[in-house]
């Protein structure tokens, strides 16, 4: 590996032209400058383009995929996956923002623990990007038993060395597609993931309308065990009341008020 290490940046984008510039220049403005960012368009209808052409122009470290046809963000993902030449690989949404020292210092976090996967602690901002008080605390570190219950990496913190896990293509779910690609990060790192407990990236409520309501997951959490990871009906609803236990219980453990 290159003692300057390229991250690769992949974010999906589809009508958030009121988010995707304050997004490009959350990574732009990275102290870790050594990085590219896929921003893989799906055929959006509201100028979202058009904002990211003005990006590619002036930063040749910014690409631009666009797409014919809405394929969903998981596609989306796979997409630049498949198109990124980093050693690293990290994923930002294009209504969520990134602090200023996110990239160096999670890179120095994984080389100095010689870690394979990565993530950090995060806080919630509102549609207008303001602080809602909420901190979501990294686990110091992560199993696959323990991911396997509950998705407790936030994608817009997560990143993965390419050259120990090689890269990792995202199934097409409906929902749960980070959960399922972070669970396969583990799995092939042989474990643990580890946390870095500062906060180094915002997560921007109200503006993801499904996640928001957290009952309207149960039939996603659902198919992740059956459909997915290929359980049968009484295994996934067993996984399913153990994701509740883990979710009312645990989880909120992770989960500050400031």
């Amino acid at each position: 590996m290159a003692s300057k290490p390229l991250i690769s940046v992949i974010t999906p984008l589809y009508n958030s032209a009121h988010t995707i510039a304050e997004t490009l220049q959350s990574v732009q403005a990275q102290t870790y400058a050594h990085w590219e960012h896929i921003i893989v368009d799906d055929a959006s209808t509201d100028g979202s383009e058009a904002i990211v052409q003005t990006f590619t122009a002036n930063d040749e470290r910014v690409t631009l995929i666009s797409l014919n046809t809405n394929s969903g963000s998981g596609y989306c993902r796979n997409r630049g996956t498949e198109t990124a030449k980093g050693d690293y690989i990290a994923f930002l949404d294009a209504d969520d923002l990134w602090h200023p020292e996110k990239l160096e210092r999670q890179l120095h976090f994984m080389k100095d623990h010689s870690c394979a996967v990565s993530y950090t602690s995060y806080l919630h901002i509102d549609p207008a990007g303001h602080p809602t008080g909420t901190r979501i605390v990294a686990r110091p570190t992560l199993s696959y038993c323990e991911q396997h219950s509950n998705n407790y990496i936030g994608n817009l913190t997560g990143m993965y060395e390419v050259a120990a896990l090689g890269k990792i293509e995202a199934p097409l779910l409906r929902k749960r597609q980070d959960w399922a690609l972070w669970l396969e990060a583990i799995q092939r790192s042989g474990g643990p993931a580890l946390g870095l407990q500062e906060d180094l990236a915002y997560y921007r409520t109200g503006s993801k309308s499904l996640s928001a309501n957290k009952w309207k997951l149960i039939k996603y959490n659902y198919l992740f065990y059956k459909q997915h990871l290929g359980y049968g009906t009484l295994k996934s609803v067993y996984y399913l009341l153990r994701f509740f236990w883990e979710y009312f219980l645990v989880r909120p453990r992770y989960i500050q008020k400031l």
